[in-house]
């Protein structure tokens, strides 16, 4: 069976900011509920402290790494919840993630959460998605 994603967007403003409202999955077999990814290394020691740009684009590393492992890819992300400790930080340097995503033709709906710390203070960002194929 073929996976159809459809957009579903009453008001086209968030199209511009690289996201739909909803995205309708049919056709899906597997579901993949990632935990929230973050700038560790390997050995879970955070990485690049104070470095917004540096930290989403390892975020999204890991976070392909996990998806590689289950035999996926960016591309099937259906949701991408974002937490970060400085949402004016995270938007300066939001194309990191838009333009990862846009590369494979995603847009997903998530949500974008300013929280007071993560699980490391030096951790900046954290993404959470979910994954069907």
């Amino acid at each position: 069976m073929t996976v159809r994603r459809t957009a579903i967007n009453p008001w086209p403003w968030s199209l511009a900011m690289g996201f739909n409202q909803a995205e309708l999955v049919t056709g899906a077999t597997r579901t993949l509920h990632l935990a929230g990814q973050t700038a560790m290394d390997a050995d879970g020691t955070p990485q690049h402290a104070g470095d917004m740009a540096a930290q989403i684009s390892m975020a999204l590393d890991n976070l392909e790494e996990v998806l590689g492992q289950a035999g996926m890819a960016l591309a099937d992300i259906v949701r991408l919840n974002i937490y970060t400790t400085n949402v004016d930080m995270f938007l300066e340097h939001y194309s990191v993630l838009a333009e990862r995503l846009a590369a494979v033709g995603v847009s997903p709906p998530g949500t974008l959460l300013g929280v007071v710390r993560l699980a490391f203070p030096e951790l900046l960002v954290e993404l959470e998605a979910t994954a069907q194929d």
